[in-house]
This record gives C-alpha cells, sequence and structure tokens, in this order.
C-alpha cells in the first residue's frame, strides 16, 4: 500500500480545502497521513481527519513570521517525521510546507514529491521595486530564494491559475527541468453548496475575507460608501476577521466602519451559506488570489459577481456573462458595477444562473481532485460517502481559512 503524506500550516484547512483530495486519495486504497501545527490529542479537527481514516501528526510551525530557528526547527520536525513513516508521495501547500515540506522530503529521499501554490501570500501581492529597502521587499527576496531551491526537488507543481505558473517562470522560481500544472483551484462541493432562491428585498451586497488591505477591503467599504449615498435603500455586509498578517485593518478601522453603519459586519461566520443566501451579488475586489474558494461559493449558489480583473479573480468571471470584473484598487469601477446591478436587477437573477452553470463545468470538487490524482500518477477512483445537503436547512460547517 502506498503510504501519502500532506504538509500543511493550518489544521482546519486539512479538513475543509483538502478534505475531499484525503477523501479520494483514501478511496484509491492510498494510507494517508496529515502532518500540521495545533493538532493536539481532543483537537476537533485532528478528530474529524481521523474520522476519515487520516493519520495526524503534529509538528511546530509558525505561519507567519521569518524566525530563522523557529523554521529550522519545523524543518528537523518534517525530515524526523519522513524518515520515520516513510512515505511515498509527500504534498506540501501554503509557504512553509511547500519549502520545508519539500526540502525535507528531497533531503529524506521521499520518492515523489508534489506540491500546490495556492497562492502568493503577503510578501508578493505588492509592487516593491522602487524601494530601497522594506520589510516587505525583505520578506519577498527571502521566499524567492527558498522556493527557487525547494522546488528544484519536486516532481510536479501545481498552481490553481496561470498567472501565478507564468510568474514563477518569469521569476526562475521553476526550473527548465521542473514540471508544473495549473487545477480549477480547490474546487467546491455543488452538493453541500447547492443553488438557493434568489434573496428578496433591496439589492445586498456581500463581501467574505480576512479583513486584510490585500483582500480589497477598503476598496469594497469605499465602494459601498460612495453607492450608498445615492442608493440608501441598498445594503453591503462583509464577513471575516482580523488575523496576525501585517496587512490586517485595524480594529479601530473596522469599529469605524461599523459605527458608520454603511456596512453590515457579520463577525467570522461558522457556516457561509446562509450569508450567500441573503446576498443578491457577491463581492471580492482582491489584489491577487491561488483561485478564491469564497467565489467558487457564491457561484455554486447561484450568486452574480464582481471580482477584480487579477490573477486568479479573474478565471472565474467571464465578463458581462456571470458577474463583472473590474480594475485592481479602483473604487469608482467597482462602486459603478455595483450601479449596474441596482439598475438593472434582472440581471441578477440572469448572472446568478450562469454562475451555477460554470460552477458544474469547471469547479466541481471531484473533477479538480480527479485531474490532480492523475497528474499525481494515483488512481482515479470518485470519493466515497458523499451526503447531499438540504439546501434550505444550510446546515453544515464552514472554515474560515477559506477566505
Amino acid at each position: 500500500m502506498k503510504r501519502f503524506l500532506m504538509v500543511a500550516s493550518y489544521v482546519e484547512s486539512l479538513v475543509h480545502f483538502r478534505g475531499h483530495l484525503l477523501d479520494s486519495l483514501i478511496a484509491n486504497g492510498i494510507e494517508v497521513h496529515a502532518a500540521s501545527p495545533d493538532v493536539e490529542f481532543g483537537n476537533i479537527w485532528r478528530r474529524q481527519l481521523e474520522e476519515k481514516g487520516v493519520t495526524v501528526h503534529e509538528i511546530g510551525m509558525q505561519r507567519a513570521g521569518m524566525n530563522p530557528l523557529v523554521d529550522l526547527k519545523t524543518f528537523a520536525e518534517l525530515y524526523r517525521l519522513m524518515r520515520r513513516i516513510r512515505p511515498d508521495i509527500v504534498m506540501g501547500y501554503t509557504i512553509k510546507p511547500v519549502i520545508y515540506g519539500t526540502l525535507s522530503a528531497w533531503i529524506s529521499r521521499v520518492p515523489r514529491r508534489f506540491v500546490l501554490i495556492t497562492g502568493l501570500g503577503y510578501a508578493f501581492t505588492t509592487d516593491v521595486s522602487g524601494r530601497w529597502f522594506s520589510k516587505r521587499k525583505g520578506l519577498l527576496w527571502v521566499a524567492r530564494l527558498l522556493y527557487r531551491v525547494a522546488l528544484r526537488g519536486t516532481h510536479k507543481v501545481f498552481f490553481q491559475n496561470p498567472d501565478d505558473q507564468t510568474l514563477f517562470r518569469q521569476l526562475k522560481l521553476l526550473s527548465a527541468k521542473t514540471s508544473s500544472h495549473v487545477v480549477n483551484g480547490s474546487g467546491v462541493d455543488l452538493v453541500q453548496y447547492a443553488v438557493a432562491s434568489q434573496a428578496k428585498g433591496p439589492v445586498r451586497f456581500l463581501m467574505i475575507a480576512r479583513l486584510l488591505g490585500d483582500k480589497g477591503v477598503r476598496e469594497y467599504i469605499n465602494a459601498a460608501q460612495q453607492v450608498h449615498r445615492t442608493h440608501p435603500q441598498v445594503t453591503f455586509a462583509l464577513a471575516g476577521w482580523i488575523d496576525d498578517n501585517p496587512d490586517a485593518v485595524a480594529q479601530q478601522e473596522l469599529d469605524d466602519w461599523i459605527a458608520e453603519g454603511t456596512v453590515d459586519y457579520l463577525g467570522c461566520l461558522d457556516d457561509v451559506r446562509p450569508a450567500i443566501a441573503a446576498c443578491h451579488v457577491y463581492v471580492l475586489p482582491s489584489y491577487r488570489e491561488g483561485t478564491p474558494r469564497t467565489v467558487l461559493e457564491a457561484m455554486a449558489m447561484g450568486r452574480a459577481v464582481i471580482t477584480s480583473d487579477a490573477p486568479g479573480c479573474r478565471e472565474t468571471v467571464s465578463e458581462s456573462v456571470n458577474g463583472y470584473l473590474v480594475p485592481v484598487r479602483d473604487v469608482s469601477r467597482l462602486a459603478d458595477a455595483m450601479r449596474r446591478f441596482i439598475d438593472t436587477p434582472e440581471l441578477i437573477g440572469a448572472m446568478g444562473r450562469k454562475s451555477r452553470e460554470a460552477a458544474e463545468a469547471k469547479y466541481d470538487v471531484d473533477k479538480v481532485n480527479a485531474d490532480i490524482l492523475k497528474q499525481m500518477g494515483v488512481g482515479a477512483k470518485a470519493r466515497e460517502g458523499r451526503v447531499e445537503v438540504v439546501p434550505t436547512e444550510l446546515r453544515g460547517v464552514y472554515d474560515k481559512t477559506t477566505l
């Protein structure tokens, strides 16, 4: 029996982003292991993974920060783990699992090594070319160096959009010999995220994201303020939370938005489906994504989309078919796109239906995972045990790491 090890930096993402992929691996007779920080015994996410049949290993890893001593310890722990369990295949996703997981697998001679680039993160999302030195420029330089070294030891690099693949080639982070392949994001469960009836009442916009500048949160708020002045009946909802990312909005800034009353702040949601069902149009003006999971979920539920003409985001929207693309950081164009739906409400249902069609054709999680397994040379037997979710009940758990 082949043995597979998935390396992650956030345990919840193993359940909600990679859970279906782990199920598919198990369905193909593979012994599956997962390594992540914060998976002590009794942890709810550990229990869910173990119920799937995954063997879980705890490792020390800081999601943020570049402390070389801490990262060296992470590397050593991963190396010892791989020497002990002897996996046949290793896959890491997000920057530290990609770098330290791949280097550990390379040195410990794991036969097959893969990585999944799910986005480029804080260091890549702002132009620092004009600065002689900055913290972000330093992080970018270190990240590029580590990527370049680690990816030399991979058999295939999976990207979630062609722009990231092109950028890695241009920056020479991929050698000429490194194989790569673009997949359609993480996919979306079309049963769990079933079509919801069109919302009633005045037009309601919704954005779900970590409250980061790079997600376009400020642009969403500013556009909402502009539109609200002339269309006070329209509502704007925002769901998400502030984390320790250097680009996070300040708590006072969020408090000011809430006090102003333009935006209905929903907090961090355990299940986003009721919020999506209650909106007419989903909005994500992000600066760059792998493929935005929340957009896929909104599309699957039959919602029109406004997103940025940026890597990862632009893959999800066909202009004027299932939504609109707006330039990055362009508040005026974002507000104009919102007004189109307000002035022509019949677009909402028509574009929402096109969103669902696109989700079915391109982003079905089973199709995405079958492609990944095929590229890894693993059988593509479908995962088992799908349970239909009744749309009106909107049951289930949603993970904040999808934002």
